[in-house]
């Protein structure tokens, strides 16, 4: 439960820090945004160090479905588009590699 929060706070971390320059450089919003988007980037890498694994690609590869599931999110609260049923059944498939990534047991 704890590295899912973790990978929740992450992903928004990244997605601020990445749409703060879309709303730069696609918006046409003022350039200073790029301040607290680099601040929201570094946060969202100092957050999947606390990932508990032997491997950082492992953090990293588990992470992705946490981080399509925020972006559906975000998608939905901050743009105000809806996820359509595709968007659903992607990120349920997503969630489901991300956990036997995550929780499968390892030898040695």
């Amino acid at each position: 439960m704890v590295a899912f929060l973790v990978y929740l706070a992450a992903a928004l971390a990244e997605i601020a820090g990445c749409f703060a320059f879309w709303a730069w450089l696609r918006l046409g919003r003022p350039a200073w945004l790029i301040v607290p988007g680099v601040a929201s980037l570094v946060v969202f890498a100092c957050l999947l160090t606390l990932i508990d694994t032997d491997a950082a690609g492992r953090a990293y590869a588990a992470y992705g479905g946490i981080y399509i599931l925020m972006s559906l999110v975000w998608l939905w609260m901050v743009e105000g588009h809806r996820p359509d049923r595709w968007d659903l059944v992607g990120v349920t498939v997503c969630l489901a590699g991300s956990a036997l990534i995550l929780f499968a047991p390892r030898e040695g």
